[in-house]
């Protein structure tokens, strides 16, 4: 008996194993990139009941397979670096299979070297947008702009492909050749403190400048070329470094276009523009060649005769996770410029609205760069490289006051910059897992030196040096090390912690040995923040840390006033910047995108060197705080909107007399925007971008008046490939500024003391542009 009962329970056990084995699934599936190209090196993990936890990775296909999954639900999670999880709910059939097939979409901070027209794609565009949202940002203020919203966007200058960041304004206080103002979270930013950019991995802003530190001039940018804007707000991220205290913007070449790119276009004014740009296959890569030309005399009295000379040649192979690109760049550019002018200058009827009162203002600038970025993907981990070289030269003749501090031959200033930056960036990203959990590591290093050969500033007279203010040499080297640690602990938490080491040496040889010297510094910058969700398509974040921007090398060596002589204390070489924001981002509703976020900003000092004068103002503490909220909305394949308000509160925080106002800081900022695109060869965008009020002294008694523009653009197909667009500019002919100052000045037979007045740049009037485009 005992013998057949143990025959028994044997047969009984096998027949059970052998109908859980005839009810078990096969789950199997096949992961690809926005393009439809095959992701390899897919990490899927498979959860199924009580059962442990089953991992595969995707082959050289992008396929995957699970076998003899028991029937029942199951959740599989799809991860790989530089690209946002992806989540899928199936239920597997008792003795069936189930496919399971996925589009994984590139993460916000995502590094990548090769991409397309197509490679970033927003969430309201992906088929299920809620379940690619694990791990598309670290906070609520991080995004990315699409080639396609791009090419939707009327713009006037190149510039204006930062406007796309929400919260952003482009402006101009002289000749378009210049550096662009901007505006961001309570910032006038000058031509770029604070905000850091970069262009095909090499970096924009410039320190210890001629004209202003940080100066970023974007002017040398093909729109038509950029594949995508990924943006972030405040010192949060540990790859981000100086300057990115309010923000910081990478944008994206592509490396290959799908077809020829002609563009001829003109308008009023004198404008002119023609580019054309080809990517033939080379062997297994493809070159990108691209030549632009352009002028413009915009609406001044005094023509600013703007021309350019632009073009790139870039040679590229690989694909999202593996690639190298060699790039080369040259630009050269020169005008003529109407600054900023009094409004009583207009009120006395000496000048009109769009006149000058130094007609031999302009300048000249070239920037030439050479770049190699080099890009390996194996398995787990992947490991980026760049290195570049650029060579930039800028003269820049200005006059702000007139005849205030030399009533003979007027008050025309010349600032000299000439460079050549060297640098490279190596940075390794590593999925892993602890303890269950998956981890992503990161760590990077990058170094950077400006040899600047000459930084001068010098008085003139219709561009004819009179004397030499102050003219130096300057070595600038900086080198930053970090890590960042980013660890999913749940399905609905993950964690962002990293920490940033900064230094830098600053040589001045300066022609007044009393300004010369070498200086040293170093910063060490916490960062973390934390993401809750996905919740019904929405998640929670909440980020802080610490960041810095470095200040002019002249000002941490100066001991003597280079326009008075008197004794100088020098300058904090670098300036700490803490802040924090929680915020919320939801695909919940189908095809919009919505975020929101409440941040704070502290810097200890806003020291700003003053080019003009050749000294550096030291600044109070300042604190700023608001909130941002953007949105786009893609209801139909040919018809979208978005929408972006932006409002915040800046003040000094120490003590003085003169009040706790920040000139210049913004107030609010509101963009809306609808466009078509699709619709029977028709195509077009209507743009409202407004700026509000701003106090133009500490004390808050003078402000400027609000600036709101609309802009719109209209076209339609006439052929294969072949488009006319027509683009007008300031549609309402509003009489508006594009920025606003107020200091003292002095114009021919006033008092030699001069007078306090507003100074403004007027925006251009309604203007009319048309283009033929082929290809694109």
């Amino acid at each position: 008996m005992k013998q057949f009962f143990v025959c028994v329970c044997f047969v009984l056990c096998l027949s059970l194993a052998s109908t859980v084995s005839a009810l078990a699934a096969d789950v199997a599936g096949t992961v690809r990139d926005e393009t439809g190209g095959a992701l390899p090196g897919v990490s899927v993990e498979l959860r199924s009941g009580s059962a442990a936890p089953r991992l595969a990775v995707t082959d050289a296909r992008g396929a995957y397979a699970f076998d003899s999954v028991p029937p029942g639900p199951a959740h599989v999670v799809f991860t790989l670096i530089n690209f946002a999880a992806s989540q899928r709910d199936a239920v597997v059939p008792a003795g069936g299979n189930v496919r399971v097939d996925v589009v994984l979409h590139l993460a916000l901070n995502a590094d990548v070297i090769v991409t397309g027209k197509s490679t970033f794609t927003n969430l309201a565009d992906a088929d299920r947008p809620a379940e690619n949202l694990v791990g598309i940002a670290q906070s609520a203020s991080q995004g990315a702009i699409t080639a396609q919203q791009l090419d939707a966007r009327p713009m006037s200058r190149a510039g204006e492909v930062l406007e796309t960041v929400p919260g952003v304004i482009i402006s101009q206080h002289s000749g378009e050749g210049k550096a662009n103002q901007y505006y961001l979270r309570g910032f006038n930013l000058d031509h770029g403190t604070d905000f850091a950019t970069d262009v095909a991995g090499m970096p924009v802003n410039l320190p210890t400048h001629a004209h202003g530190q940080g100066y970023s001039d974007l002017n040398f940018l093909i729109t038509e070329l950029v594949s995508g804007v990924q943006y972030s707000k405040g010192p949060y991220f540990a790859e981000q470094g100086d300057f990115a205290t309010a923000g910081a913007a990478s944008i994206s070449y592509a490396n290959s276009l799908e077809k020829l790119i002609v563009s001829v276009g003109g308008g009023a004014d004198a404008f002119g523009r023609a580019l054309v740009a080809v990517s033939p296959a080379v062997g297994s890569g493809h070159v990108l060649a691209a030549l632009e030309v352009g002028r413009n005399n915009g609406p001044w009295t005094n023509p600013d005769r703007f021309h350019t000379f632009n073009g790139l040649l870039r040679y590229s192979r690989g694909d999202a996770m593996n690639g190298i690109s060699l790039t080369g760049m040259g630009y050269r550019a020169g005008w003529s410029s109407t600054d900023q002018i009094p409004q009583r200058a207009i009120d006395r009827g000496l000048i009109g609205r769009f006149g000058a009162l130094d007609p031999t203002d302009g300048g000249d600038t070239y920037r030439y760069s050479g770049s190699l970025e080099w890009e390996r993907s194996r398995g787990n981990a992947s490991t980026r490289m760049t290195v570049y070289g650029i060579g930039y030269d800028l003269d820049l003749f200005s006059n702000f006051t007139y005849f205030l501090d030399d009533p003979i031959d007027g008050d025309q200033f010349e600032q000299a910059d000439h460079r050549f930056i060297a640098g490279a960036k190596l940075s390794h990203r590593r999925l892993a897992r602890w303890g269950g959990h998956s981890v992503q590591n990161t760590f990077g290093v990058q170094l950077r030196n400006d040899d600047i050969t000459n930084v001068g500033l010098y008085h003139t007279h219709a561009r004819v040096r009179l004397d030499t203010r102050r003219q130096d040499t300057v070595m600038e080297t900086s080198g930053g090390v970090y890590g960042q640690n980013e660890v999913q602990w749940t399905p609905w938490m993950r964690t962002l912690a990293g920490v940033r080491a900064d230094g830098y040496r600053f040589r001045v040889d300066a022609g007044d040995p009393e300004n010369g010297g070498a200086t040293t510094a170093g910063l060490v910058s916490p960062k973390g923040g934390l993401v809750v969700g996905p919740f019904h398509g929405t998640e929670l974040y909440a980020n802080g840390g610490f960041g810095f921007h470095s200040n002019d090398a002249r000002g941490t060596t100066v001991t003597r006033d280079p326009s008075t002589g008197g004794r100088m204390s020098p300058v904090t070489p670098l300036v700490r910047a803490r802040g924090a924001e929680v915020g919320i981002r939801t695909v919940a509703i189908p095809h919009l995108q919505s975020s929101l976020s409440l941040w704070s900003l502290s810097l200890a000092s806003e020291l700003v060197f003053s080019g003009d004068a050749g000294t550096t103002e030291v600044g109070r503490p300042s604190h700023r705080y608001g909130a941002e909220w953007a949105n786009y909305y893609h209801p139909v394949s040919w018809l979208g909107f978005d929408g972006d308000v932006s409002l915040s509160r800046s003040r000094f925080t120490a003590d003085d007399p003169a009040g706790d106002h920040i000139p210049g800081s913004l107030e609010s900022v509101v963009s809306l925007g609808a466009t078509v695109d699709g619709l029977h060869g028709l195509f077009g965008s209507a743009r409202l971008r407004s700026f509000g009020p701003r106090p133009l002294i500490e004390s808050g008694s003078v402000r400027s008046k609000a600036t709101g523009l609309v802009n719109v653009e209209a076209g339609c197909k006439i052929g294969k490939g072949v488009r006319v667009a027509l683009d007008v500019f300031n549609l309402l002919d509003a009489q508006a500024s594009d920025i606003d100052y107020y200091y003292g000045s002095r114009l021919s037979g006033e008092p030699l003391g001069g007078i306090d007045d507003i100074h403004f740049h007027p925006a251009a009037p309604r203007t009319a542009r048309v283009s033929l485009i082929v290809g694109r």
